[in-house]
Formats: C-alpha cells, structure tokens, sequence
C-alpha cells in the first residue's frame, strides 16, 4: 500500500497543476490540511517537505507554502547564454540595472579566480536583473581589461557578450560553472527583493574564449523562486568504461 504523505503529495501537486491552488497564494497550514486529510501534521509537513524538493512551493518562514509558477523560466545549467539573451524568452518585462561600474587592480581574491597577478586590471561590474519590476538576480562580474578592453556601463547595460562578440570580435567558447545554496549575505538584502527569502542559489561562472583563455569571473546571486535550473545529460556507453 502506498504511503498516505505520498498520496497526499500526489493529490495536491495535481491540484497545483489543474490550477486549484493559483501560483503566488499560501497553501493552507499543516494543521488545516491535517485536519481535512484526518491525519498528523508530521504526515503533511512529509508531504510539503516532498512539494518543495519538486518545485512545487517554497516554503517561506513565518509565512508559509508558496505555491510556485510551474512556468518558472528555466535557466540552462549546460548553456552560456546573456540575460539579454535569456530575457528573450522569458516573457515577463526584462530590465538590467547597473549599480557598479569601476576599473580596479584584481586583488588577491579576485586574482586567484581569474588566474591573474594581483596587479592586473580588472573591470568590476555589479549588475541587478530585474523581471516584472521584481529584482531577483544579482551579478557581480569580473573581466580582464587586457582581454576585454573598452568596455563601458552602457556596455554592461546593454550585453557584455553582445559587446565581446560583435564590437571586439572574439569567440566565447566555453564557461565552468560551480552551484551552491547559500544564506543571503546583507548586500543580498540590499540588492534584492529578498523578504520572506532565506536562501539564495549562487552560479559561479568561469569563462573562457576559444584559445582556453580565461577573461571573466562571474557570481550570479539567484532569488530561489523563479528559476528551475535544468540540464540535458546523456548516459556513456559503459562498454567504453
């Protein structure tokens, strides 16, 4: 027999898919689906705790469960796309807003992630994405000036890849990319529309021209509730193995 918490996760995903339980509304509490399920809240937090892991809320402290957007826009985890680009097919209204735009010395930390002297120049660029008037993403981006000469804020707003490609003629071939979930910071706090958010989804990229040149360092500061990070794998062929 199946386990009751899983039944009851089927039977309110399917609610959340046919529309009953509107994207942006608070799902009712434990103990109201407890009492309208006749069973414990430890069975229901199972079911929600299950909800969460497959995107169907977000559970909020002091709030409750966020139902979300299953239309959430999916951002490629294998891809190297802009946000000019990704915006595209977003649909929502898509703004950048540079905060910071400054040619600075690297720095040792900065350094180390560019594989550069602490001395070389460094373009640093602070960036937030905003969708619908909501500011969800926060990009901190850090390009070798010797690489990426002549960049300029209206660059930045504009598309720095855009820029790289068309205005400098140099090929972006690849970028490695590492994932974590994290506490927002306070600059996190400032820069974004956090209230009611207590974690955030950090990309850091590493990007690199065709010739395995590394030139741009990026921390990209996701809002947990409007992206699905989705990737496209193939399994090997284990007779190779």
């Amino acid at each position: 027999m199946q386990k009751k918490y899983l039944l009851i996760y089927e039977e309110i995903s399917r609610l959340i898919q046919d529309g009953h339980y509107q994207p942006k509304t608070i799902l009712p509490s434990e103990n109201e689906f407890a009492d309208s399920y006749k069973t414990s809240r430890e069975t229901i937090r199972k079911a929600l705790n299950l909800l969460a892991q497959n995107g169907f809320i977000q559970k909020i402290r002091g709030k409750g469960s966020l139902v979300l957007d299953l239309k959430r826009h999916q951002f490629p985890i294998s891809g190297l796309v802009s946000f000019k680009e990704l915006a595209g097919n977003l649909g929502g209204k898509a703004e950048t807003n540079v905060e910071d735009f400054t040619l600075e010395l690297a720095g040792r930390e900065i350094a180390k992630e560019l594989h550069v002297d602490d001395d070389e120049k460094v373009w640093k660029v602070t960036r937030v994405r905003l969708i619908d008037g909501e500011r969800i993403i926060l990009d901190k981006d850090f390009l070798v000036e010797r690489f990426v000469p002549g960049l300029t804020k209206e660059n930045c707003q504009n598309s720095i890849f855009e820029y790289i490609e068309k205005k400098l003629e140099k090929k972006i071939s690849f970028a490695k990319k590492e994932f974590t979930v994290e506490e927002p910071t306070e600059e996190d706090r400032r820069q974004l529309d956090m209230e009611g958010y207590h974690a955030i989804v950090v990309v850091k990229n590493y990007i690199y021209f065709d010739d395995a040149t590394q030139f741009q360092y990026t921390e990209s500061r996701h809002r947990p509730d409007k992206f699905r990070f989705v990737d496209f794998a193939r399994r090997m062929d284990t007779k190779s193995i």
